[in-house]
């Protein structure tokens, strides 16, 4: 886990070595244990390294070939090094390092772009190929690992995060009102390549490049979930099974201690309990560490006791509160580079700054379950749409009665609520209601109480509507929202304490099996994440694999913001700063906040919260 830039001069003059180090030191947290630079021609690589597989100096990047002729920086790794190591060495390739870097590489001199396939791990990558006079880069399948860009007509920046490239004294920070406007009207972030500094766009998962020394790029799209394959077997829940105790197995390959965050949840408690049985079978040294946050308002410590007894590990909990979360608003944006999701980020932030104080590099985190089993409440709609638009109405039918019997509702109504919404998909395709339902939303954005036309305005056209079927909604879930937002939230919490975090469900050949399964596979009556819930069987506490409520290091936001947190935010928002930004209507704003203060049930305290995060972005 490390930090990458790049700097192409695309006019033909050498690269600048005080640029590319400018860039380099930028992203110091994200490598504290060693650092490189290399200019050759118009091409100028930095790099700054984490190190945890092969800890010596023949990991050092960037890493060349010994003729020279083809150099690598990359951030990421490659669980399954050992076994194309092993390939590459029966096809005649000899190896200097111990190091997944230089399996990479030589992956790359053996098959080219097709490398791409043979990879299983996290990534963003850019090889400096002098044969071919080309930069060629790819990012991982689901985005784990980031990279930016930034092109004029002179230069073309890569780099691991935004504030790399504006260190670059290349770029003039400005705002990009349109992804602005996206998010404070509409709470969207990470779900297309634009990000909040306008020309700094980053590069969209699952995707490579090629880059030649005139700064023309070819992209193209070398995996996606629709051409993902997977041999499904007459019992998923086994395949999920074993696949999910390898990808735990190659998860754990490090040099260095591994921890794990735990909440009382199905996916930490999973992963914790599979770290525990591969530790037993290697006869693992140390205490296995569990880190968790609970809030009074959301106990889930009857779970965690029981998978703490089960596994053995070593349970060390956060201790905060809302104001010192406060204290560290400004902190992580600067991190972040970009607004936050929520307030949960910020305890994410504060759990990885105790993992690091006790000595942990490498974090195993349950990122990418919900969008990928069907975690969210919201996932049993799609399934019970699913099975209305297939015809299987009285399939549909007993699943509505199956979930209202264990957590409560009203048949009927849940029933007719769902076919309304079939239909009005349905009429998606008509051209009169797309156009009537665009005019609608622009309507109501456009006199929006809290925001001037100065901003809504500058909200980008959107004619697109919400998809209904599971399996169209967790694809979007996957490539749009969620999962792009927090990923990259995961990524600079544990960056920014120099720790390494590993996501064990987003291993592809998981992610394969699960799409290739039937909807039933997912949902299934009361139950979410049922194949999950199947697989873990005799393998997790019985409580939590069959508890059928969702928190996960939730905060209780709203609360917070009315009490707490009500005058610092009344502060910043009342401050000179904000009224003179000119996109708030302040006034209107800050009597919703009292109004939210005297009755927490209006429910206003995420969208507070955003309007104050984004004044503090705005300062940094």
């Amino acid at each position: 886990m490390c930090g990458v830039s790049v700097l192409l001069a695309a006019n033909g003059a050498p690269a600048d070595m005080e640029t590319v180090q400018r860039m380099s030191d930028a992203l110091a947290h994200r490598g504290p244990d060693d650092s490189g630079i290399l200019v050759s021609g118009q091409v100028g690589l930095g790099f700054r390294r984490l190190s945890i597989i092969d800890l010596s100096p023949t990991g050092h990047q960037p890493m060349a070939t010994p003729d020279g002729e083809a150099v690598i920086v990359f951030n990421g790794e490659i669980y399954n090094y050992l076994e194309l190591r092993d390939e590459l060495k029966l096809l005649g390739h000899s190896f200097r390092s111990s190091s997944d870097t230089e399996v990479l590489l030589r992956a790359y001199l053996q098959w080219g772009s097709d490398c791409l396939s043979k990879l299983n791990g996290m990534w963003a990558f850019v090889i400096y190929d002098k044969r071919r006079g080309i930069l060629f880069g790819s990012r991982d399948r689901f985005g784990i690992k980031p990279l930016y860009r930034y092109k004029d007509r002179d230069y073309v920046l890569l780099a691991s995060e935004i504030k790399s490239i504006r260190a670059s004294g290349l770029y003039r920070s400005r705002t990009n009102w349109g992804r602005a406007a996206r998010f404070l009207l509409h709470g969207q972030l990470d779900e297309t390549a634009q990000t909040f500094y306008e020309d700094i766009e980053q590069v969209l998962p699952g995707t490579a490049f090629e880059l030649d020394l005139k700064g023309n790029m070819r992209e193209w799209r070398y995996w996606s979930l629709e051409d993902a394959s997977y041999e499904v077997g007459s019992d998923p829940a086994n395949s999920f099974a074993e696949l999910f105790e390898d990808a735990v197995r190659l998860h754990m390959r490090s040099d260095v201690p591994v921890g794990v965050h735990l909440s009382g949840g199905l996916d930490s408690t999973s992963i914790i309990c599979a770290s525990a049985r591969l530790r037993r079978k290697a006869n693992a040294n140390g205490a296995l560490m569990a880190f968790s946050y609970i809030a009074p308002e959301f106990d889930e410590t009857r779970y965690i006791a029981d998978t703490i007894e089960q596994t053995g590990a070593t349970l060390i909990r956060l201790e905060t509160d809302p104001l010192r979360l406060w204290d560290v608003l400004r902190e992580v944006l600067w991190f972040q580079d970009e607004p936050i999701y929520s307030m949960m980020p910020l305890v994410s932030y504060e759990l990885m700054r105790l993992a690091a104080n006790n000595g942990i590099k490498v974090i195993l985190n349950g990122q990418g379950a919900d969008e990928t089993v069907a975690g969210y409440p919201s996932y049993f709609r799609d399934y019970w749409c699913t099975l209305l638009g297939n015809g299987e109405i009285g399939h549909a039918w007993k699943e509505i009665g199956d979930y209202v019997t264990a957590q409560g509702g009203h048949r009927p109504r849940i029933f007719t609520r769902q076919l309304r919404r079939l239909a009005q998909s349905r009429l998606g395709s008509v051209s009169a209601y797309r156009g009537f339902a665009h005019w609608w939303r622009r309507r109501k954005n456009l006199n929006h109480r809290w925001f001037t036309r100065q901003l809504t305005e500058q909200l980008p056209e959107d004619g697109s509507l919400a998809p209904v079927r599971l399996n169209d909604s967790l694809t979007y879930s996957v490539y749009h929202y969620p999962l792009p937002q927090i990923l990259r939230v995961e990524d600079r919490n544990s960056m920014a304490h120099s720790i390494e975090a590993r996501l064990p469900f987003l291993d592809y050949r998981l992610v394969s099996l699960v799409f290739r399964s039937a909807p039933n596979w997912r949902m299934r009556g009361p139950w979410n994440k049922f194949i999950l819930r199947q697989a873990m069987r005799e393998r997790i506490p019985e409580s939590v694999r069959t508890r059928v409520d969702k928190m996960g290091f939730p905060v209780p936001a709203n609360k917070w913001v009315a009490g707490p947190l009500h005058q610092p935010i009344l502060d910043l928002l009342t401050s000179r700063q904000t009224r003179e930004r000119g996109i708030y209507n302040v006034d209107r704003i800050i009597r919703d906040v009292e109004k939210n203060r005297s009755s927490t049930e209006m429910g206003l305290g995420g969208a507070i919260f955003d309007v104050a995060q984004f004044e503090a972005w705005s300062a940094l």
